[in-house]
């Protein structure tokens, strides 16, 4: 089930196909979605939910909502990239302007008043962390 969420989430964005030789952060990842919000209602709230409260059923997803672990944003940059558990990362399907807009987009909304800005230079020197 929780395999089945996941490639679903996935499978809401829209593929890209790259030019040769681009890299990810200069072709705009794999998801043609533009914006915080867009981003996370194309991939993320399939698995934290709409009003970013999480679920759990066959798998957990915590709440993004009022959450003090999105204070740090190195942190939450990092778990997009990565990922985390049964969360996949995105390194290889965003690009960095991609990341820092969801990254700062769920750091602002949601309950969530975390101020500094994640850049996409930020994100450019975390994939290489």
């Amino acid at each position: 089930m929780l395999r089945l969420l996941v490639t679903t989430a996935l499978l809401l964005g829209v593929c890209a196909a790259p030019a040769l030789g681009d890299t990810t952060e200069q072709r705009g990842g794999g998801y043609a979605l533009n914006g915080g919000e867009a981003i996370y209602q194309g991939i993320c709230q399939g698995c934290h939910m709409a009003d970013a409260k999480g679920a759990e059923g066959a798998g957990r997803y915590p709440a993004l909502a009022s959450n003090p672990h999105l204070a740090g944003a190195a942190y939450v940059t990092h778990l997009v990239l990565k990922g985390q558990k049964a969360m996949p990362g995105f390194a290889d399907n965003l690009s960095d302007q991609q990341i820092a807009d969801v990254v700062n987009y769920v750091r602002t909304h949601f309950g969530n008043h975390y101020a500094s800005a994640v850049t996409p230079a930020d994100v450019r020197a975390a994939r290489r962390e």
